[in-house]
């Protein structure tokens, strides 16, 4: 354990005139945006812009009472440092800050009054040494000596720009996929398919009750002029045609709408005319949690109840087949349980112990797996190094695998709920992309879970990832 940093300040009767301090700095998107809480400034001049999820520093400034408050950590922390207090401040901007700049924050001490008062030159300059902000401090220099250790911050999360917005970029790159959306008779599930649409990811053929349909449009505001609808009598046709028209080469993806998972899954998985493959189905969470750099998968949370190790196998291999789709070139899967440990009183335990052994042998392809894993060990290197669990997923994990539907589909909706996660979802091992969202899902999640569906048509045809470097297999296509 790293032992916590020591501070000693300078008592009035040691410090001398023409001592200095300075530190440096990078203004962060981070301090602009926390600064605008705790002060409750939102001028839109001293704010990045976050539209569609990405920020855009390229108009905003940093506010200039954030880059005069940086004084106060030489002058508290190390001239003349702890027990000192301010009474007073003169501020002169001479230049303005913007994310990313690096500065030199710097005191020098400039005259001492009657005890314990004295004056320090302050001065913030942008790297090369242009001159941003100037001014004189008046302080309370302690009399007392204090030696410190430094307070380790409560941590603080953000929101910040999505990891999902790149990902619909890059599928908007891709011919609009064809899509047969059941029953889009609400709101939401009408609103995310049009949205879907505006942004070029799917060309959406509306499947259901034509004067409902119709109502939800008027109800948004939207037109439906050139936009296909079948009218069907209930939600049961409006399955059955939209698994017709994937079999008959009119549609390459089916979303689900305002109609319950079970009565469109029981279309999708028919021996006879349904869209089964050599897999069984299993759907896929993909989480954008603000605490981490990259996407989390989560599986399975929606399908499979309680599957045995034969349905796990295929769970494991859809979940690599995702991830490798959005990017991860070579995903490390942790396959969960309670413990870290083999119990033969846990079933969960073994599964996860064979599962490693078979992506060993070569079972399971594509990805690194290893378990059984708890959660913490799983996503926390350092919890992992403390239980002295040596592995390459440990701590590590992109993909997650839950014993069974209950624990996966309380992970997925506590990061959502909890802890502020975006998510979207998708069910593979079809014989195309089925987006099973939520009938609460808003229109984003819809969005991209389109461009899950858009991203994993392309891994299945190409057998790599769509990146920015796809010009000549999209044009191919």
């Amino acid at each position: 354990m790293t032992s916590p940093a020591k501070v000693r300040n300078t008592i009035w009767d040691d410090l001398q005139i023409g001592a200095q301090a300075a530190i440096e700095r990078t203004c962060s998107e981070q301090d602009v945006v926390l600064f605008a809480h705790v002060s409750g400034n939102l001028n839109p001049a001293t704010l990045p812009s976050f539209r569609d999820g990405r920020a855009d520093h390229s108009a905003a400034v940093a506010p200039s009472m954030w880059v005069g408050s940086l004084f106060s950590a030489v002058l508290g922390n190390l001239l003349p440092g702890p027990g000192t207090l301010y009474r007073s401040q003169s501020l002169s901007f001479l230049d303005r800050v913007q994310v990313g700049d690096r500065l030199r924050i710097s005191v020098r001490c400039s005259a001492k009054g009657e005890k314990p008062l004295a004056s320090f030159e302050t001065r913030v300059e942008r790297d090369g040494g242009q001159i941003i902000c100037e001014g004189v401090a008046e302080v309370e220099v302690p009399e007392q000596r204090i030696e410190a250790d430094l307070e380790k911050l409560p941590g603080l999360i953000l929101d910040r720009a999505d990891l999902f917005t790149a990902l619909i970029a890059r599928a908007a790159r891709r011919r609009p996929l064809a899509t047969a959306v059941v029953c889009p008779d609400d709101r939401n599930a009408l609103g995310g398919a049009l949205l879907s649409a505006e942004r070029g990811l799917i060309t959406p053929i509306l499947i259901g009750d034509a004067g409902r349909i119709h109502r939800a449009a008027a109800e948004i505001g939207k037109d439906l002029a050139g936009i296909e609808i079948i009218a069907t009598p209930d939600h049961h046709a409006a399955a059955v045609r939209a698994v017709a028209m994937v079999n008959a080469g009119q549609a390459g993806a089916i979303m689900k709408g305002n109609i319950h998972s079970d009565e469109l899954l029981a279309e999708v998985v028919k021996k006879d005319g349904g869209l089964r493959t050599s897999r069984r189905i299993s759907h896929v969470f993909v989480m954008d949690a603000p605490t981490l750099d990259d996407f989390l998968f989560i599986s399975d949370a929606a399908i499979n109840i309680a599957p045995d190790l034969s349905t796990k196998v295929d769970i494991v291999q859809n979940a690599i087949d995702l991830a490798r789709a959005c990017g991860v070139a070579r995903p490390h899967v942790g396959i969960l349980s309670a413990v870290e440990t083999v119990n033969v009183n846990m079933p969960s335990t073994i599964d996860a112990a064979v599962l490693s052994k078979m992506a060993d042998r070569g079972q399971i392809t594509g990805g690194i797996v290893d378990g059984p894993l708890a959660m913490d060990n799983a996503i926390d290197l350092e919890a992992a190094r403390t239980k002295g669990i040596a592995s390459l997923v440990a701590g590590r994990a992109a993909v997650l695998i839950a014993p069974n539907l209950e624990s996966g589909n309380m992970l997925a909706k506590e990061l959502t709920f909890v802890a502020r996660a975006e998510a979207a979802g998708l069910v593979v091992g079809a014989r195309v992309p089925v987006m099973l969202t939520s009938r609460a899902d808003n229109d984003r999640a819809r969005l991209a879970s389109c461009a899950l569906a858009q991203h994993y048509d392309y891994f299945k045809r190409h057998g790599e990832p769509l990146t920015d470097a796809s010009e000549s297999a999209i044009a191919a296509e």
